[in-house]
């Protein structure tokens, strides 16, 4: 590991440090906390919503979500290391078999519903 592999991984270490990040995939039902400033008030902001998509890229990782607001498809993409992240919280887990789920942006309804990833459990012989 070089030196700066070194710094990156410190750097992110102390911004995510306090912080709750859930592990979550794309597919997944994720509710983002994210810290709104307004003027000299600050509130946090939840966004829920499913993930369409994750660039693993380091201290630049980010990730996308996607909802409908009032019959409206609204996207943001969120840096997974931004000090304006509060929390990244797993609602529920999604089964997909694309690692983009940009074609969700042309669906609509119940078409556009991803089926939930039911945790399988190996019976044991007694």
């Amino acid at each position: 590991m070089n030196l700066l592999q070194k710094i990156e991984q410190d750097n992110m270490a102390k911004l995510s440090e306090g912080k709750r990040l859930d592990n979550f995939a794309q597919g997944d039902t994720v509710r983002v906390n994210v810290r709104i400033v307004e003027g000299n008030t600050e509130r946090v902001q939840a966004f829920e919503g499913i993930c369409i998509g994750k660039k693993n890229a380091g201290m630049r990782s980010a990730f996308t979500v996607r909802k409908i607001s009032h019959g409206e498809g609204v996207e943001r993409v969120f840096p997974l290391y931004s000090p304006r992240l509060e929390s990244v919280e797993l609602v529920r887990k999604g089964e997909v078999r694309r690692a983009k789920l940009y074609y969700l942006r042309g669906l609509t309804g119940k078409a556009a519903r991803i089926t939930e990833k039911r945790d399988v459990v190996a019976k044991t012989a007694e």
